[in-house]
Parts: structure tokens; C-alpha cells; sequence
């Protein structure tokens, strides 16, 4: 979340430059702290940014956009699961600047009669009919496209009980094959029941078999070389898993709210999701003040006890947390003895509940992100900063540089850069470090600064205010070694080391011209801003080394995953279509493959999205 004063306008250059590329939805409020619009998109970064483009906009546009004071995200998994939270958060919120349709339609749903021949049909309002129902779906037009693609599959009739017990003969969906013909027994009952069976197993998501089928019909065509019937049936198997997406805001039941917490460079955010009759019913964003010592866990067990016995506020049956908490008995006594019920705090979670436990880490992780990315924020770490460092003037640039390998394996050194604004990633750099004993970072560091800084040394670029280097004596000493080398005197050198217990706040600084270490106070904004540089390069070269070691493997990114074979990649592209449906998908649909356990599928997310 990106606040500004009522008197500024809002930032949008700052806030544009952390949002994320992944799907979700987005609030826009004014400077009084109301609700101006909500919107949802495929890709949160795109839409936002069409916002504030210089031309192209309507006078409605332009009105919504002179009024924003802040802008709050929220990720979903997919485009659809945002559409979902969209409509609940309008009707919640009504906002001003959303379209409030009057008749204020129900999600629709498909039904499949309670007949001798079920009818598979669209139905939206009431469940007066008898039958299953399947849903409900983020739109009507996604009812008929799944009762299309169904018909086409299935061939199951869509026809009203009237329409089919007058039919002397077939209709013409019979004649289009879209329907298998019961009204006059063109089909056995029990041939249609099979086909009902596998339509329902299908809706529930229980049974691959007509995937698997579909594929290898796929298969047969293109091996026969043709080309078009196996292109049709490839797009027919990524229609059919369309309609199989599991949405986690739409479940069937149950009230919960779900904690995610992120903690860097001196921030802490806690992001809530509120669950009620399984639907996510909004999200919110809360700045809980802490030390920064203290760990995800403590901060959401202190924000718990807070907000639910101090503040009066509702206290759902269930409490999902992304941290193990230690004290997890006694809040639940507590909890449950001021609600007068049974109150359960969970943390390891399975299937919906544990999809819901993500997106609350992944906003809360987001949202801080953006945080640290605000002006006035960096703007007083700068300023700490040069008081740390007894600087004459405000420094304009830092760079820092981090280390990544396993086992010695694909060394890759980052070099993150900083200016005023925060995090400047057009001049952020990676180097493959080639020529050194295995695992030896001091020779990797060593490479890495001489590599850089011959560059600039040549013009090729700005040299930095400040070095930042992570790691503790042996590392500045080859960062001096390299400026002493190269003659560069202007540059200062800084290390920052982890301590003794590892936590964060308790970093030791050490000084590149003269070795002296030094210890700052955890909540010092001098140190948040160091921190927050480190981290960012570790997260670089983490990024620039899984790169690296999959490219230098020769493999598709799926052989580079372990525990993924010909078959399992041949399942995968068969039950998806291409790579790029894959690095689509959630964790959730992966697990559809039928060979692919929630473990591996997790993998494979994760080697798919490393910056997530």
C-alpha cells in the first residue's frame, strides 16, 4: 500500500515500479480515506500503469485518477479468482466510480436435472430445481462457454423437459453432434449415464480419464499429420481445464480470517483476508508497530491477541496463520473463551484453506514491497544514512553486491543499485563467474568488484556513493583490494554481516577504511536501508544463479526440475498445452496431472516463478 499526504499528488511513477505482473485486484481510494473504484485485472501491472499514461484517457478516467490518494492490491491466482473478489468487494463497497448494476444478479451456476436423461442447464437465482448444481462461475458467459464445451464432449441434451418429451425425431443438435439424441433412444440409458458419470466426475475434478483420452487423441491426429484436428482437440483440452480452475474466493463453506506477515529492512505488514461462508469477502492491510528483531511468528501472535481481545472486534471459527505460532494453546483459549465457541488457529492447512494462506503471505509480502518503496520512507533512510556515515551531502547512489551457488555450481554475483527513488533495476547487473575454485566467494567477490568497476573506472557508467558489501571483513578487504587496484578513492566501502544470532537487527557494519565494526540500533533507518539493499541483492543473485544453472544444464525448464521425467513432462504439455499454460497455472490446477503429487507440483511452481 502507497499512502501520500491529502496535500501531494499521488505517486504513481514510486508505486508503479513494485507492482506485480500477477493477477489480482486493485482499490483505489481518495485523501479522506474513501472508496473511489475497484478494479481487477490479468495482469495488476499493465492495468494500473494504463491509468496514468499521458494520453488516451476518458473525462472519467481523468476525474478517478486527480483523486487517488493511495492504491491497495490484492493477488489472486488467477484472473478468474480476481474477478470473484472484485464483485464481492462492488457489492460491499459500492464505490462511486463502479458501474452498481440495479437487479443485482446471483453468481450463476450449471445444473444437471434430477431426470431419467438429465438435462445439463444454465441456472442462476434460486435452487428450486431439482438436481446437482455446479459453481458458481464469475459470469454467465462462462456458464454457456462450459455448457458449450460440455455439450460438444459429453453430448449430453440441453433441451427443457417439455421440448423433450414431444421429439418424433432428433433435432438439429443431434445433427451438429451436440447432442447424443435420448428423447428418441438414439442412445441407451445406461450409455447416457456413463456419459453423465464422466461429466460429473469431470465438473468435480475427481477423474483425468477424459483429459487423458483427449490427449491421446491429440496424439493419433498429429501422428496421422493432421495438423488442424489436433490443434482443435489441443484447444478443446485447454477449454475443458478451464472449466475445472478450483476458486479459492468462491469455496463451498466455512468463516475464516487468514494472516500472512512479512518483516524487512525495519517493516513489518500484516495482510488480512476475510473469509465468510467461503467466499474472500475483502482484504486489508495493517502497519503493526514492532521490533525488528522479533520474528513473522511473534508479531502475528501480538497482532492477534490485539486485534481480536483488545479491539472488539468479530472473532471468526477459524484463524489461519502463514508462521507457526508458540504460543498458539493459549490464544486459542483465549480466543474461544471471548467468542463463547470453539476458535481453531491452524497453520498447516491443505487444499482451499491452504490457497487462501498463500495469497495472504503473497499480499502482505507485496505490500511491503511497495512500502519500502515509498519516497518519504527512503528519503528518511538516506538521511540516517548520511548522518551514519558523517557524509557533507545526501548520497545519490549505492551498490551492493552478493554471492549465489549451490555447491559451488553456476556462480553468479549480483550488483544491485540504489538512487533516490529506492531500488533502480535498469542498472542492476549480474556476472557469471567463471575460473575459480568452487565455492571460494572471496575469489568470486574478488572477480566480480574488478569486472564492475574496470567498466566505470572507463566511463561505462556512474560510480557509486557508497559500496555496500554482504559479507563481513574477508569480503571488504577484496572490495578495497579491487579499489586500491583500480585507484578509485571516491567510493566509500561498507560491509554489512549478519551477528552472532543471525536475526535481523542485529547486523554488524564493518568499515572498508578501517576495519572497525560497529553494531546500530534495530530500529535505526540508517540500518533498514542497508538491509533492505542486501536483501535485494540476495534476492538478485539468487535469481541470476537458478538462470544460470538451468541454462548451462541445456534443458527445458521442466528437465531442469527434479523429480520430472519424459512421462511427467509429456503429461504436463499434454494436459496443458504448451510451457506457457504451465507457467500459468497454479499450484492447484498442476495437481489435476494425475502423476503430479501436491509436492511436486509445488516444485514445479516454484522453478516456474522463481521471483514469487
Amino acid at each position: 500500500m502507497t499512502t501520500q499526504p491529502s496535500a501531494a499528488p499521488f505517486d504513481s511513477k514510486t508505486f508503479l515500479a513494485q507492482v506485480t505482473t500477477r493477477p489480482g485486484v486493485y482499490q483505489m481510494y481518495g485523501a479522506d480515506g474513501a472508496i473511489l473504484y475497484v478494479g481487477k485485472a490479468r495482469n495488476l501491472k499493465n492495468r494500473l500503469s494504463s491509468y496514468f499514461r499521458a494520453s488516451g484517457l476518458t473525462t472519467k478516467t481523468m476525474a478517478l485518477v486527480a483523486k487517488i490518494a493511495r492504491i491497495e492490491v490484492t493477488i489472486t491466482n488467477s484472473e478468474t479468482e480476481a474477478l470473484l473478489l472484485e464483485q464481492n468487494l462492488i457489492k460491499a463497497q459500492r464505490p462511486p466510480y463502479n458501474i452498481l448494476l440495479r437487479d443485482d444478479k446471483s453468481y450463476p451456476y450449471i445444473l444437471i436435472t434430477d431426470d431419467d436423461y438429465p438435462a445439463v442447464r444454465f441456472q442462476r437465482g434460486s435452487k428450486r430445481a431439482k438436481g446437482r448444481y455446479f459453481g458458481p462461475f464469475p459470469s454467465g458467459s462462462a456458464v454457456r462457454e462450459s455448457l458449450n464445451i460440455l455439450q460438444k464432449v459429453f453430448r449430453l441434451r440441453p433441451c427443457d423437459d417439455a421440448f423433450f418429451r414431444n421429439r418424433s425425431r432428433p433435432c438439429l443438435q443431434y445433427q451438429i453432434k451436440r447432442c447424443s439424441a435420448p428423447c428418441v433412444k438414439a442412445i441407451s440409458r445406461q450409455d447416457y449415464q456413463q456419459d453423465l458419470r464422466h461429466a460429473v466426475m469431470f465438473l468435480e475434478g475427481r477423474d483425468q480419464a477424459v483429459m487423458e483420452a483427449l490427449g491421446q487423441q491429440m496424439d493419433a491426429a498429429a501422428a496421422a499429420l493432421e495438423f488442424e484436428k489436433a490443434a482443435e482437440l489441443r484447444d478443446q483440452i485447454s477449454r475443458l481445464r478451464q472449466v475445472q480452475e478450483q476458486q479459492y474466493v468462491s469455496g463451498q463453506q466455512g468463516d475464516a480470517d487468514v494472516l500472512g506477515c512479512a518483516i524487512q529492512a525495519g517493516s513489518v505488514i500484516v495482510h488480512g483476508l476475510f473469509v465468510r461462508q467461503g467466499r474472500v469477502i475483502g482484504s486489508k492491510v495493517y502497519h503493526p508497530r514492532v521490533s525488528v528483531e522479533e520474528g513473522p511468528a511473534e508479531v502475528l501472535s501480538a497482532f492477534i491477541a490485539q486485534f481480536y481481545l483488545a479491539g472488539g472486534r468479530e472473532i471468526p471459527e477459524s484463524l489461519i496463520v502463514s508462521f507457526e505460532l508458540e504460543d498458539l494453546d493459549a490464544l486459542q483459549q483465549a480466543l474461544s473463551r471471548e467468542r463463547g465457541r470453539q476458535v481453531q488457529i491452524a497453520c498447516r492447512v491443505r487444499g482451499e484453506r491452504a490457497g487462501w494462506q498463500r495469497l495472504a503471505q503473497t499480499n502482505a509480502e507485496q505490500q511491503l514491497a511497495t512500502q519500502l518503496a515509498s519516497k518519504q520512507s527512503i528519503h528518511q533512510r538516506y538521511l540516517a544514512l548520511q548522518d551514519l556515515l558523517g557524509l557533507d551531502s545526501l548520497p545519490q547512489r549505492l551498490e551492493c553486491f552478493d554471492i549465489s551457488h549451490s555447491q559451488g555450481e553456476a556462480t553468479v554475483a549480483s550488483c544491485v543499485v540504489f538512487d533516490g527513488n529506492g531500488p533502480l533495476k535498469s542498472d542492476y547487473r549480474t556476472f557469471n563467474i567463471e575460473g575459480i575454485t568452487p565455492g571460494d566467494d572471496y575469489a568470486a567477490m574478488h572477480q566480480a568488484l574488478t569486472r564492475r568497476y574496470t567498466r566505470l573506472r572507463k566511463g561505462e557508467g556512474k560510480l557509486p556513493d557508497l559500496l555496500v558489501i554482504d559479507g563481513g571483513k574477508g569480503q571488504v578487504s577484496q572490495a578495497m583490494e579491487v579499489l586500491d587496484s583500480l585507484q578509485i578513492t571516491e567510493v566509500l566501502v561498507i560491509g554489512i554481516a549478519k551477528g552472532p544470532t543471525r536475526k535481523a537487527g542485529f547486523e554488524i557494519l564493518v568499515s572498508g577504511e578501517t576495519g572497525q565494526e560497529q553494531v546500530l540500533q534495530s530500529d535505526s533507518p540508517a540500518l533498514h536501508l542497508l538491509q533492505h539493499i542486501r536483501d535485494e541483492a540476495h534476492r538478485f543473485a539468487i535469481t541470476g544463479h537458478r538462470a544460470r544453472r538451468g541454462k548451462a544444464r541445456k534443458r527445458s525448464q521442466l528437465e531442469g526440475i527434479p523429480g520430472i521425467g519424459p512421462k511427467r513432462r509429456r503429461e504436463l504439455l499434454r494436459y496443458f498445452g504448451s510451457l506457457r499454460d504451465i507457467e500459468s497455472a497454479s499450484i492447484e490446477e498442476i495437481t489435476k496431472v494425475s502423476t503430479i503429487s501436491r509436492a511436486l507440483a509445488e516444485e514445479i511452481y516454484a522453478a516456474l516463478h522463481p521471483d514469487h
